[in-house]
């Protein structure tokens, strides 16, 4: 694959991505229209996936499976979030954007290098003239995609199954997966993301291992800034009075599956070191609450005395 061609399918995948999300972009601000904006989002990586195997044509076997795999992933999400919102109603994050068109845009700006920048692994495979016979990377990463789209759509189910649960209303899910890994949903995503990444991996030579951003990305945004962040924000103001959540809080991963009772023990140093829980997950705690954190980061154990 030259880099001529590199160029050309990189420049016309982000039009087609800005084209799209720009089109979803009109319909809510002059609709005040949310409910397709997760919709819009991963159904791109499905347009992405097809366009880019339908336009080259080579149907390599291994550019099959990683737009396969995509498109799968891109349906049952985009499908599963319309349902959702369609079910729930408004989307609570744009209750601030809806008479902000600034805000907006950069929101749906910030969607589109999202969907092209995730996108790159499938994008620069689909695009290469290489094609190497398979390795076991090819299969980590197909096992990879499927332990982790399988741990999302089942984190995504019980929660919804939850949610709609009138006897649950008002508290925060704890059950199925939702027992090992405060965020399952989000651990799946970026585990089949990555797997996608390591199943490209035979086909890049030099410069296209960059590609590699892409799963780094989603990683970085799910962690940092719009994924776990944002939902720990709004549960410890809802529920930090809680004794009950706090004992959950403390004894759930933020993210890798664990069983509770290991990472309920662990000291405050290696979760926050190896399995990233972070402090600023818990800035709205109750300070009674952040002060046991502070103190059990110096070594003590109060796990009796949290309740």
């Amino acid at each position: 694959m030259g880099t001529v061609i590199d160029s050309h399918f990189l420049a016309f995948t982000a039009i087609v991505t800005v084209g799209y999300q720009l089109f979803f972009f009109i319909i809510t601000s002059l609709l005040r229209f949310d409910k397709v904006t997760d919709f819009a989002g991963s159904s791109n990586f499905v347009i992405l996936a097809v366009l880019t195997l339908v336009l080259k044509g080579s149907w390599h076997f291994r550019q099959v499976i990683l737009s396969l795999l995509a498109v799968l992933w891109g349906l049952r999400l985009a499908l599963f979030l319309l349902m959702r919102i369609l079910q729930w109603g408004e989307d609570r994050r744009f209750d601030e954007m809806r008479n902000n068109l600034g805000k907006l845009a950069v929101f749906w700006t910030f969607q589109a290098v999202w969907v092209w920048t995730v996108s790159l692994p499938v994008t620069i495979v689909n695009a290469s003239d290489r094609d190497p016979s398979l390795e076991a990377r090819d299969v980590i990463g197909w096992i990879m995609w499927s332990v982790g789209i399988l741990i999302e759509a089942t984190a995504d189910q019980q929660k919804l199954t939850y949610k709609n649960n009138p006897e649950n209303r008002g508290r925060w899910c704890n059950v199925g997966v939702w027992k090992y890994s405060r965020h399952p949903n989000y651990f799946g995503e970026i585990l089949l993301w990555w797997g996608i990444f390591v199943a490209s991996t035979p086909v890049l030579k030099g410069a296209e291992w960059l590609v590699i951003f892409g799963p780094i990305f989603l990683t970085l945004l799910l962690l940092f800034l719009s994924g776990i962040p944002l939902l720990e924000d709004s549960a410890d103001k809802k529920f930090g009075g809680v004794a009950a959540y706090r004992h959950y809080k403390k004894t759930t991963s933020p993210l890798i599956p664990l069983p509770p009772a290991l990472y309920g023990n662990l000291p405050i140093w290696i979760k926050a070191t190896f399995l990233f829980e972070f402090p600023f997950y818990s800035r709205s705690l109750p300070k009674e609450e952040l002060s046991w954190r502070r103190t059990s980061n110096r070594g003590g154990n109060a796990e009796g005395k949290m309740d």
